[in-house]
């Protein structure tokens, strides 16, 4: 029993001889797309007319998560030692995530061997 494949080309849908695998770049990333000869042609050259607007351009990174950071904005302290201080107080601090500049300052206040981190 034999198999036959026929390769549609992704783009226009056209079955053929000349429709193949094609691999190409962007950006550094590698993509695949099954494509005939005359659309892997019109691919080249739209890469090639997007080659200087990209060489040209700053690559915008998305917006995410800050950077972490376990360490307070005061050395010798610890952001845990910091908090445990403010719950003795009774100054509302969050559990988890950024510790007000107001919490700090307070902080420093009650203890003078605390130096801003700068």
């Amino acid at each position: 029993m034999a198999e036959k494949v026929i390769r549609v080309d992704d783009i226009d849908g056209s079955e053929g001889g000349d429709v193949v695998k094609r691999d190409f770049e962007v950006l550094g990333r590698t993509f695949t797309i099954d494509l005939s000869d005359d659309n892997y042609k019109r691919l080249n050259e739209m890469l090639d007319a997007l080659a200087p607007f990209i060489e040209n351009a700053a690559e915008v990174k998305p917006a995410g998560k800050g950077r972490k950071s376990r360490v307070a904005k005061i050395k010798g302290y610890t952001n845990g030692d910091v908090r445990e201080w403010a719950l003795r107080q009774d100054i509302e601090v969050s559990e988890r995530g950024k510790i007000s500049d107001e919490v700090y300052a307070a902080f420093i206040e009650a203890h003078p061997d605390a130096r801003p981190d700068v």
